[in-house]
């Protein structure tokens, strides 16, 4: 008996950026794994860094970051979040890695002497990385960074074509397009389309189905439109139209039966996909919400130009929701900008159910940040602190409570009498060499929680992301900053709760205040928000929530 011949699915997108590639490649794959086949996704990305650690998240969203370390898009969370699968770096790849490996490679004189050229060297390291993501899968679906006709993106599609004449019969083409509908016409406009399909016509790629976004499910003449213009059949023209949740999206997919004709098409048996889970999270989503709760956001990556930037926080919104929708509760997130609550004063935070600290880097924003921390450590408002948030309670406390005005990070204080936050000995190293990209404390890392804390009760409660035998839990982690261990008795000998500390080097990962003296104070050095999936909440945010609905 023959194994089975590895099946391909390229994702493409056209006319803009940020129309659902990402969603759609998880939703597709969420379907297949549903129907029984092992589906690997993986997705290309066109800039020329190595991985998005280095990138500031207001250019392209929040890095997601995944178990091995590995810091990806914000695409690998989705994919995380519909399949229930860990990503890694199998399942990310940058224009930037690919240069790097063949050049590499050349260097080590492994072409023996051969001119190395974009075609075949780089399409081949393109066409080994999509080989090597499938090697234990049915179905490989692999999603191409930006829009078709795109400079940075075009050996992506070259690979695309090559491996389409190399496979016949075992590679399909999805196009993802945007169908405009602008208001002083009324009606959908397919040319954007047309003109989007025709590029990846230039390029060699016929597409076997088009996915258009738009406002409003697409109507029949559209559809006519175009298969006439873009040389196919109607119903390979799939609607998917603005939803009230993004998962959503694989029932409207399923719908128009775009898993049975994909199936189909790649001469694979046709089996019905088991939706029962997942229909039920949509139920939960739309069922009305008794109690209505708002959370204060204090961060530092909400703007840019004269907009805001949702996908700055992007896995920290889906870990609200995720909790939200388990507890039953209508969230409203207010984003309060860290600056403006240093220039204005604490009052412009309001007094909301809860606040969160997130992510960040730097001294801009700090001081606000730390204001916000100790705002809700005094008005016994429920806080939340990630990693930054973390670190930047614990420099609130030891100011308010322990008298240190001087106490803060090194990171933003080289110089501080009472550094309670500073560099662990490696990450100075790396500093010292400007080694920024990859050398943080990066991916899963053990803790020991300490029962009787708020923190063991919650991880216990949901039992998920716990080892109860052990009494041991794993988070993921990105930073270089540590809770310095020096200062440990004096925190301790004010309240000052540590419910978890790292296996290896016994390094602080989780802070909290006791249950005696405030609803719920809680600083995580690891993210949460990275392991949070829609059919399993995060225990912490799950408690959070508990206590802002009280």
């Amino acid at each position: 008996m023959q194994p089975r011949k590895l099946k391909y699915i390229f994702v493409s997108g056209g006319v803009i950026s940020g129309i659902g590639k990402g969603t759609t490649a998880a939703s597709i794959a969420f379907l297949l794994k549903s129907a029984g086949y092992k589906v690997a996704p993986i997705k290309f990305e066109n800039y020329l860094n190595v991985d998005a650690g280095t990138i500031n998240p207001i250019e392209h969203g929040d890095p997601f970051l995944c178990e091995d370390g590995t810091e990806a898009d914000m695409d690998i969370g989705s994919y995380e979040k519909f399949l229930d699968e860990d990503m890694g770096r199998d399942n990310f790849v940058t224009m930037g890695q690919i240069y790097q490996t063949v050049i590499d490679r050349e260097r080590r004189f492994e072409y023996e002497g051969e001119d190395v050229e974009a075609i075949p060297h780089i399409t081949d390291e393109i066409t080994k990385r999509i080989v090597n993501a499938g090697r234990n899968s049915d179905i490989v679906i692999i999603e191409l960074g930006g829009t078709a006709g795109e400079y940075q993106n075009v050996f992506y599609y070259e690979a695309a074509r090559i491996m389409t004449l190399k496979n016949p019969g075992d590679v399909l083409h999805i196009h993802v397009s945007y169908v405009p509908t602008p208001k002083h016409l009324g009606e959908p406009k397919t040319k954007p389309t047309q003109l989007s399909v025709r590029t990846l016509n230039s390029l060699g790629i016929q597409p076997d189905f088009i996915i258009t976004r738009s406002e409003k499910y697409l109507d029949q003449r559209r559809r006519d439109r175009f298969a006439l213009f873009c040389n196919m059949h109607p119903e390979d023209i799939i609607s998917n139209p603005d939803l009230q949740s993004v998962y959503e999206v694989p029932l409207m997919l399923h719908k128009q039966n775009l898993d049975q004709k994909i199936l189909e098409k790649l001469k694979l048996p046709v089996r019905k996909p088991n939706l029962a889970k997942w229909e039920g999270l949509i139920e939960k989503i739309k069922a009305k919400k008794e109690k209505h709760i708002e959370i204060a956001i204090v961060g530092k990556y909400f703007g840019t130009g004269d907009y805001q930037l949702r996908d700055s926080y992007a896995a920290l919104f889906d870990a609200i929701d995720h909790a939200a929708w388990k507890v039953g509760v209508s969230v409203k997130t207010h984003w309060v900008d860290a600056e403006r609550v240093e220039k204005e004063g604490e009052e412009i935070i309001g007094i909301p159910d809860g606040i969160i600290v997130p992510i960040g880097w730097g001294e801009r924003g700090a001081e606000g940040m730390i204001v916000a921390a100790s705002y809700a450590r005094r008005k016994n408002i429920p806080y939340l602190g990630l990693c930054y948030g973390m670190q930047l309670a614990v420099v609130a406390f030891a100011r308010d409570i322990l008298g240190w005005k001087d106490a803060n990070t090194t990171e933003n204080s080289k110089n501080t009498a009472y550094p309670v936050i500073d560099l662990m000995p490696k990450q100075k190293e790396f500093m010292e060499r400007r080694a920024y990209g990859g050398t943080m404390r990066l991916g899963a890392w053990e803790a020991i929680v300490k029962e009787g804390t708020r923190a063991y009760t919650l991880y216990d409660q949901y039992r998920v992301f716990i080892d109860k035998q052990k009494g041991l839990t794993s988070e993921r982690h990105r930073h270089r900053y540590e809770f310095n261990n020096k200062f440990t008795e004096g925190f301790e000998r004010h309240g000052f709760v540590i419910s978890a500390r790292s296996v290896i080097e016994s390094l602080v990962e989780i802070i909290e205040l006791p249950q005696s003296s405030h609803p719920f104070y809680l600083g995580t050095q690891g993210h949460p928000e990275y392991k949070s999936r829609p059919l399993r909440p995060h225990p912490l945010f799950l408690g959070f929530l508990r206590a802002c609905m009280v």
